[in-house]
């Protein structure tokens, strides 16, 4: 009778059942996108942090606060991306089942072409030291565009990457399922799909402007500014699905960026003039100013939300 409960009392929990026959949890099958896009995101943050604690076992507490501050940095510089992504998105009318496909691609490209800037990057300033003050202007004035105050685009029309990308690829008024090309009449047609995926990609190229000349004022360290940048934008899809509707409520987010962006380009003025501030005071501004953003942002939205 003791077996016979067991068996019964097993095979009572739900199960669900999926398209190849096999059964799943009924838990893990009811998981919902944003369920999964916060695992995704945690098991990055935890790569990332695994990752940081064994260079710091390797090369010690300097390599690894270097590693760290620009993590966060690229990290932050991309959420900020994500707020074009949305309107880009929203301008091509994208469907919401199609936009995972052109992150993905657009992602890939990303770290593709950052890889190859990061490598130019490095050679040139190894030869010249002198451009170290061109990527510290480029960072004080993205600063200043963060601080003067300008209205973000939201009405793509008129923006010159998409009147570009409009003018030399030929686009069908539709959409034909995932597919980024397709014939028509005989004749071979981008999807508004592809058209999307390509604007993106030319603003991951125009935001890289801002990135890759932050991440060399905190190391010049190849390995380290390669591997932060690859585990930033890693998991940018995923948070793409968790923040893509409350990107309003990161109200400070923005000048929380330019405040860091002003600092790093203030540190490699110093650094050329031969004052070197220390890798740990860099990691512990970027990560105040960083926090203290998401934090106060957080705050004020929850407050507005009380008030309502």
């Amino acid at each position: 009778w003791t077996y016979a409960a067991e068996m019964e009392t097993k095979s009572s929990t739900p199960r669900a059942t999926v398209n190849d026959g096999s059964v799943k949890p009924a838990l893990e099958a009811s998981m919902t996108p944003k369920d999964s896009a916060i695992r995704r995101v945690a098991l990055v943050v935890i790569a990332a942090v695994l990752f940081g604690v064994s260079i710091a076992l390797k090369d010690g507490v300097e390599k690894a606060s270097e590693y760290f501050a620009g993590y966060l940095l690229e990290q932050s510089l991309s959420v900020d991306n994500l707020f074009v992504f949305i309107l880009v998105f929203k301008y091509f009318k994208v469907p919401l089942e199609y936009q995972n496909r052109v992150l993905s691609y657009g992602i890939a490209g990303a770290v593709i072409f950052r890889a190859v800037l990061i490598i130019l990057g490095v050679a040139t300033i190894q030869s010249f030291e002198a451009v170290n003050l061109f990527f510290a202007a480029i960072l004080l004035f993205s600063s200043y565009k963060l601080f003067a105050g300008d209205e973000e685009e939201s009405d793509l029309s008129d923006n010159f990457i998409v009147k570009t990308c409009q003018k030399f690829i030929p686009v069908t008024d539709y959409y034909d399922g995932d597919r980024f090309l397709i014939n028509q009449d005989g004749i071979w047609k981008a999807t508004p799909l592809l058209l999307t995926l390509v604007v993106i990609e030319l603003s991951d190229i125009a935001f890289a402007v801002d990135s890759i000349p932050a991440i060399f004022g905190v190391t010049r360290d190849p390995l380290i500014i390669l591997s932060s940048n690859i585990f930033a934008i890693s998991g940018l899809r995923s948070l793409y699905v968790l923040i893509s509707e409350s990107m309003s409520e990161l109200e400070y987010l923005q000048p929380a960026v330019g405040i860091v962006l002003g600092f790093i380009g203030a540190k490699m003025i110093f650094d050329f003039c031969g004052y070197h501030i220390p890798t740990e005071a860099s990691l512990a501004v970027v990560t105040t100013c960083l926090s203290g953003g998401v934090i106060l942002s957080l705050r004020k939205a929850s407050s507005e939300e009380r008030d309502k």
